[in-house]
């Protein structure tokens, strides 16, 4: 008994000095329960809207103040005219636009009744429902409020339009965030195992005594898998195409360069965690635990960035994936060119330049 007692003991000394066995043990669940917490809900929260006031009285500016004073909604700008909703939309600055009616008051006082539009931004179906949802809401909490002592009650009629994706089908949003995942994930874990590889096998030593420099080694790793990735890629935009009836609004070439640059920083981020990681084990678990989690949750692919707690809103800027699903939705649905979305392309630029960078200062030249 004391034998087994004392190997016991033993097995706790060894997993207590192993650092990433105490990560998984501890680190892993309380990283998965923050962000499946904070990540997952079916509210929205500070979603920036849009107004444009043809009437300009009273009772619009109530109701404008207090959509914004909610928590749900902030309000982003004021429009003057209707040749201004569109680039907003575009510009993805707004996910919603509300347009009061010429002599809104006045109509409501010798009418009863009135007209609100609601304009809302459907690449993504479910956010647009609920924003929907949640503006009705708005406003019939005010029609409740001033028809307390009324007894002829006056009516705030709204009108729904959903740009983008009409019939608010769930494919437009599923096709790119899948899109994005895949090329993600299968990149990054494809070459993150490149090197490890080479140090398991034991060939480390030739590339090391080899003319190639560092960063030579590094896009030699990583050329091959860029034309594989883009095979893959093109797989998904024509069955998303052909099978799923995905529109493809803008620059086909646009879309294509855009997706090359994407994987290329995938790649570049796979090689990064080829280069710090020791075993190809190593290298897959921080592959899947520490890519997988982040980009289907904090990327903006199933839930509204907009309704997160702020810390991870902030983590969120540092998901390469985010940028690109903001991307490939602008060009494929909304039809941009490179003016409206050059601000996400060049952060994922800059990305892909750094992990590259780091890569090469971080390989090693000499085996310990």
């Amino acid at each position: 008994m004391k034998r087994f007692a004392g190997f016991i003991r033993k097995e706790f000394y060894h997993i207590f000095r192993d650092t990433r066995s105490l990560f998984i043990l501890f680190g892993m669940p309380i990283a998965q329960v923050l962000l499946f917490g904070f990540a997952i809900t079916n509210e929205i929260n500070n979603v920036d809207v849009a107004f444009f006031d043809k009437s300009k009285d009273a009772t619009t500016q109530e109701i404008i103040n207090k959509i914004s004073a909610s928590k749900y909604f902030t309000n982003k700008q004021m429009i003057t005219n209707d040749a201004e909703i569109e680039p907003v939309f575009q510009k993805g600055s707004v996910k919603a636009v509300l347009v009061f009616e010429k002599d809104f008051s006045e109509k409501l006082t010798k009418e009863n009744k009135t007209y609100v539009q609601i304009i809302t931004d459907a690449t993504d179906p479910n956010t647009s429902n609920t924003i929907n949802s949640y503006l009705n809401s708005i406003l019939q909490n005010y029609q409740l409020e001033i028809n307390k002592d009324i007894k002829a009650p006056f009516q705030i009629n709204s009108e729904t339009r959903n740009v983008y994706n009409p019939e608010l089908k769930s494919v437009f949003t599923f096709v790119p965030g899948v899109m994005t995942v895949i090329l993600m994930l299968v990149s990054a874990m494809m070459t993150s195992i490149s090197i490890t590889r080479e140090k398991e096998l034991g060939t480390m030593e030739i590339l090391l005594v080899s003319p190639l420099k560092p960063f030579q080694v590094i896009l030699g790793k990583v050329f091959p898998y860029i034309f594989l990735s883009v095979i893959n890629a093109i797989v998904i935009v024509l069955m998303s195409i052909f099978i799923f009836k995905m529109p493809v609004e803008g620059s086909l070439f646009l879309l294509g360069f855009e997706s090359v640059l994407f994987i290329i920083n995938a790649l570049s981020l796979g090689i990064l965690i080829s280069t710090i990681s020791s075993t190809q084990q190593t290298a897959m678990m921080i592959s899947l635990m520490g890519l997988m989690l982040p980009v289907i949750l904090l990327s903006g692919f199933i839930f509204p960035i907009a309704s997160m707690a702020s810390p991870l809103q902030v983590i969120s800027h540092i998901i390469p994936a985010k940028w690109f699903i903001i991307i490939i939705k602008a060009i494929m649905l909304k039809g941009v060119g490179l003016s409206f979305i050059w601000k996400e392309t060049l952060i994922i630029l800059s990305m892909t330049l750094f992990f590259i960078i780091v890569s090469i200062k971080k390989y090693k030249i000499r085996l310990e």
